[in-house]
């Protein structure tokens, strides 16, 4: 074993241990949360669902993370909004077709509901600012943009005044460095920037057909990096959108859903009404015929106690 896969090792089963041993000796949770934001946490807790063992291949199997408890996050630097830096800025690089002009405003409206904060779609910017020199053919024939170059030269120290994210959506595909065939996305979590792309999102073209697979899983890739931009890590504590994946079809497995823990997380942080939040994004998943996904919405909202108002 390498050495450094046996220190990722040993950070695991410290990390579970520090879990057990916290839940076993009943030290408090949400310690500073309201008794309804309590509630809620504690009765959702019950609709999350365990995590199945590792395949070969897939993330948690060739990456042994600890995870992240509240205490833990607490206890970081935390991209955190205040009076004046609140908004999520999303920019489009490319041409889009109405129809990538429509899953782009829906994600919009998504993130608003998930982080209960002011989501902006900038208008598009041709993606001509992209030397020859950051472009290559895929091994499909498509045209394909060096996502560390958008970070560099057009994200990076560009955040609007007002402020929180700057996340790119690219209508082309990307690649990091000549020796990868692609990636989905990339983002530099200090500068608070990212750049994703739509084309593999789309199985290459976007029709009525496959909108809605697009969209599931623009919002799941969006919501996770833009989560990694608050601080949360990749979750090791049941199925949720901060799950690590290595794959597209990892990605489709995981939900549109923060775990209870996961979910503290980003509520320590911005401070929003949690039922209006279960609400907004119920109805978004129902009224874009997201049916697994409002399910566990619908499963969440029964859970909650009548007098529950957090």
């Amino acid at each position: 074993m390498a050495f450094r896969q046996l220190i990722r090792l040993v950070w695991g089963v410290v990390g579970l241990v520090g879990i057990s041993l916290a839940l076993a000796c009943g030290w408090p949770r949400y310690p500073d949360f309201s008794a309804e934001a309590r509630a809620y946490f504690s009765a959702i807790k019950a609709n999350d669902q365990p995590l199945k063992a590792p395949r070969t291949g897939e993330w948690r199997h060739e990456n042994h993370e600890p995870g992240q408890t509240l205490e833990q996050y607490q206890e970081l630097a935390i991209t955190r909004p205040d009076s004046v830096h609140r908004t999520l800025y999303l920019l489009p690089i490319g041409h889009f077709s109405p129809l990538q002009k429509k899953v782009l405003e829906a994600t919009r409206q998504y993130l608003q509901h998930f982080f209960q904060l002011p989501v902006t779609l900038l208008a598009a910017v041709p993606d001509t600012f992209v030397p020859k020199a950051a472009r290559r053919r895929g091994i499909e024939g498509q045209e394909q943009l060096l996502a560390p170059y958008i970070l560099t030269h057009r994200l990076a120290g560009k955040l609007p005044p007002d402020g929180l994210t700057l996340m790119a959506l690219s209508s082309r595909d990307l690649y990091p460095k000549p020796e990868w065939n692609y990636v989905f996305g990339l983002a530099s979590y200090p500068d608070r920037v990212g750049v994703t792309s739509l084309y593999r999102l789309q199985d290459t073209r976007l029709t009525a057909a496959n909108y809605t697979r697009c969209l599931t899983r623009l919002i799941n890739l969006s919501s996770h990096e833009l989560g990694h931009m608050f601080s949360l890590r990749h979750c090791t504590f049941a199925r949720c959108v901060m799950n690590g994946t290595n794959s597209l079809a990892e990605t489709d497995g995981t939900p549109n859903r923060l775990c209870s823990e996961c979910q503290s997380k980003l509520y320590w942080t911005c401070r929003y009404n949690n039922r209006q939040r279960l609400l907004a994004l119920h109805t978004f998943f129902q009224s874009h015929q997201l049916k697994a996904d409002a399910s566990l919405a619908s499963r969440d909202l029964k859970r909650l106690p009548a007098v529950t108002r957090p």
